[in-house]
């Protein structure tokens, strides 16, 4: 059984235009986020696929009835944040008013408890590990913010590939499910979903979720943005690298998309790291130094 995650959010919220379009001109931008989240839900629905949905707060306050209908299809939620600022352009003291503020929000909406958080573009890096102790005292029981790789943006290339607890300064514990890398050739090489999805030849991905389950007996993780399978978006006027990343291969995700969730086991973050039991007990704990 894997993890199947969608970090809700519209294309004009990307880190790769975030240089040319910023937060207060958001609303002049049409949004798209709702048509395309309930198009993956449909998706999921005709196969009895459940996921965990990693809201942006910005959407949850403008469209909560596209939060109910997430949770009335059976689905978790999980808090994005809520203004999609990556998290090394603040300090404490602003991330942690922004997780608070979404997670307020959504339990609002929601009324349940929300568990899971996953940073803008993966934004929690050796220089922001003192986030991993801000989810732990506002009430987050997981995090899937550290991706195991090295990228301009983000990532930890040392950091464990698999769920683990974090040790954090308070003496408490926070879980980490890292989103899925490779491991060849002492680099881990990332296949977990967004541009890797639609950049790499499916069946690369396929056989490298199979040899994930198969060969090192783990769940993977995987991860969508609604804006993935929507290929009419508006052009946003940005860098020829901000638009390969963004761009390439929309057309053919939605099919991508669906063959993975035809091909695979899926669940909720929650109900995946319940299943993995004794494998997250002391022996796979980490303590960075937070």
């Amino acid at each position: 059984m894997n993890a199947l995650t969608i970090d809700v959010e519209d294309y004009f919220h990307v880190q790769a235009f975030a240089n040319v379009i910023v937060p207060d001109e958001w609303c002049r931008y049409p949004m798209r986020v709702e048509s395309n989240t309930c198009r993956l839900l449909e998706l999921l629905d005709r196969r009895a696929v459940r996921a965990t949905f990693f809201m942006l707060g910005w959407v949850a306050e403008r469209c909560p009835s596209l939060v109910r209908h997430i949770l009335d299809g059976g689905h978790e939620i999980g808090s994005h944040g809520y203004g999609h600022q990556m998290i090394s352009r603040g300090d404490e003291k602003t991330f942690r008013r922004d997780v608070g503020r979404a997670k307020s929000i959504l339990e609002d909406q929601t009324g349940t408890k929300v568990k899971g958080y996953r940073a803008p573009s993966y934004s929690i890096t050796l220089k922001t590990l003192w986030a991993l102790e801000v989810l732990g005292e506002l009430g987050f029981e997981y995090d899937s913010s550290i991706f195991p790789v090295r990228h301009d943006y983000y990532g930890i290339p040392d950091a464990p590939r698999f769920p683990h607890y974090q040790r954090l300064r308070s003496g408490a514990r926070l879980l980490e499910f890292p989103p899925s890398t490779l491991r060849a050739c002492a680099t881990n090489f990332p296949v977990a979903g967004g541009g890797y999805f639609r950049l790499l030849p499916y069946r690369l991905t396929a056989w490298a979720i199979r040899r994930i389950n198969q060969k090192e007996n783990q769940p993977a993780m995987v991860y969508l943005h609604p804006w993935e399978i929507d290929p009419g978006q508006p052009k946003v006027a940005a860098s020829w690298r901000s638009q390969f990343r963004h761009y390439q291969n929309l057309r053919t995700t939605e099919k991508k998309f669906s063959r993975l969730l035809d091909e695979f086991s899926w669940a909720p973050v929650s109900e995946v790291l319940s299943s993995c039991g004794s494998a997250l007990e002391p022996a796979n704990e980490v303590n960075r130094g937070l």
